[in-house]
């Protein structure tokens, strides 16, 4: 297997973490046959597996080949994480977040709308946590990103669908009729 591939496919398990790679997409990307593309990964997973200086590993599960650690990280693992505090959102942080999981898709413009304040910094913090994602553009002047929760907003909020958000309260609002009585009473 020459070096040059070995690096390139570890590069793009890499960079696609959890996500994984299918064959179909490395076969298109590396323009290389499925038979070779096979041998070479092969390869990779054994070396991989064997070397007990490296931490991780190369799986083929569900049809997708990605990074995992090995077993004798675990341990090690369940202590990081028992030991890593939770991180918390802002006030401004979930005000944010609600608006976006319960009207999207959203522009960040329609977002300060509604709370009234800027959130450019708010949105690029939810970016950078992956509870957002871009998902296309709006078609209003100047096409600005449209942005959604993502499956790790789901996770974190442990729930299985928006449906299970909580129902917003209905707020009807027709003052209208207030204000015209008011009027015709004054003019009495």
């Amino acid at each position: 297997m020459p070096e040059q591939m070995k690096a390139i496919l570890e590069g793009l398990l890499f960079l696609v973490g959890d996500e994984g790679l299918s064959s179909v997409q490395l076969v298109e990307v590396l323009g290389v046959a499925e038979e070779q593309l096979n041998a070479y990964l092969d390869e990779l997973m054994q070396e991989y597996a064997q070397d007990d200086r490296r931490g991780i590993e190369i799986v083929h599960f569900g049809g997708l080949y990605k990074f995992v650690s090995k077993a004798v990280v675990h341990e090690y693992a369940e202590k990081l994480f028992a030991s890593t505090k939770m991180v918390t959102l802002s006030q401004a942080a979930l005000e944010t977040l609600a608006i976006i999981a319960y009207k999207q898709p959203i522009t960040r413009a329609e977002i300060e709308e509604i709370r009234g304040v800027g959130c450019d910094m708010m949105v690029r913090k939810l970016l950078a946590r992956s509870l957002i994602k871009e998902c296309g553009r709006s078609d209003a002047a100047g096409r600005p990103f449209l942005y959604e929760v993502t499956p790790e907003f789901m996770d974190s909020f442990k729930l299985e669908s928006l449906k299970e958000l909580p129902q917003l309260p209905s707020v009807h609002m027709d003052m209208g009729e207030e204000l015209f009585a008011e009027e015709s009473e004054s003019e009495s």
